[in-house]
């Protein structure tokens, strides 16, 4: 993976508990790089959720609230209404 090096200044509160919680293992620039896409997978999939729901209600306007489906797969499974 290619790399730049970047500046970013941290709260210095936050810098000695990371210091403190960090694995002996890891370095601060992976803890940072790990962290960080992190946050862009949860920021990609709400971006994601509010699409769908965007769309959802996009739908709904379009096409009216629709009923639920629930008695109506009850009364087939109990042989109502079937065209066997």
């Amino acid at each position: 993976m290619e790399r730049e090096a970047l500046t970013i200044r941290f709260p210095s509160k936050l810098l000695q508990k990371v210091r403190v919680l960090k694995r002996d293992d890891e370095s601060l620039n992976d803890l940072v790089v790990q962290a960080l896409e992190k946050e862009m997978r949860w920021r990609c999939a709400w971006a994601a959720h509010e699409q769908i729901q965007t769309i959802r209600e996009q739908v709904k306007q379009r096409t009216g609230v629709h009923p639920d489906p629930g008695l109506l797969i009850r009364q087939l499974r109990e042989g109502e209404g079937r065209r066997d």
